[in-house]
């Protein structure tokens, strides 16, 4: 019986590394995850009004992988948005769309100015990290935002572990994405373990659960 009673803290497969055409494939799968289970249209709704007040909106996505999720939301945004996308591996940036300004950087350090985007995204990203690092991460990613930090990320519960140990061999061409897949869901959050996340790191934000077993965080910089 896996216990998911606290957060697993054991590596993913694709954050420690494997062959350059297994890792494709895992994007490809990551793709499709984003796209039918990665809760994208409450991201959208979270974003929209930020990203359509000022004239030249701009949007950073860090842990960004292939970059189709920022680059969705830019396409359903009514102005142009520069869309920016922050990924510690250049193979992943490399299978992102030309629409997407991609970074290759380490979260904990980013190469950007205080304030210097609208509205920055981490999506299903933030699990990767354990501990204080969390609190250091989610620091960094508000340091960088002007208006907005909205988190999307995994709620970990055996709802979700049962469906994704029945269906993710059937719906995933890597192997590395089923292991990976399983692991997210147990290094995922709860809702209490995510607010307290937010809390310890002094960021005042609005943390709700949404479907399907998603958490959904929205933290506001002060006019």
């Amino acid at each position: 019986m896996i216990d998911l009673s606290r957060r697993a803290q054991d590596a993913e497969l694709l954050d420690e590394g494997v062959a350059p055409d297994e890792a494709l494939r895992s994007l490809g799968d990551l793709r499709f995850v984003n796209r039918w289970l990665g809760n994208r249209q409450r991201l959208l709704q979270a974003v929209r009004a930020d990203l359509e007040r000022p004239p030249a909106p701009s949007l950073l996505d860090v842990g960004c992988g292939s970059g189709d999720v920022p680059v969705w939301i830019a396409s359903q945004v009514d102005r142009p948005v520069r869309v920016y996308g922050v990924d510690i591996k250049p193979l992943h940036l490399k299978a992102a769309p030309g629409a997407l300004r991609g970074v290759v950087a380490d979260v904990h350090a980013l190469p950007f100015p205080d304030a210097c985007f609208d509205v920055v995204t981490a999506s299903l990203f933030l699990h990767h990290f354990d501990g204080p690092d969390v609190g250091r991460v989610l620091r960094e990613l508000f340091r960088v935002t002007r208006r907005a930090l909205v988190v999307n990320d995994l709620r970990r519960a055996r709802v979700p572990y049962a469906f994704g140990r029945a269906t993710f061999p059937l719906l995933f061409r890597s192997r590395v994405s089923i292991e990976d897949g399983l692991l997210s869901i147990r290094r995922g959050f709860t809702l209490d373990e995510l607010r307290g996340a937010f809390e310890a790191a002094g960021i005042p934000a609005r943390v709700e659960p949404t479907w399907p077993y998603r958490l959904l965080a929205v933290a506001k910089k002060a006019a």
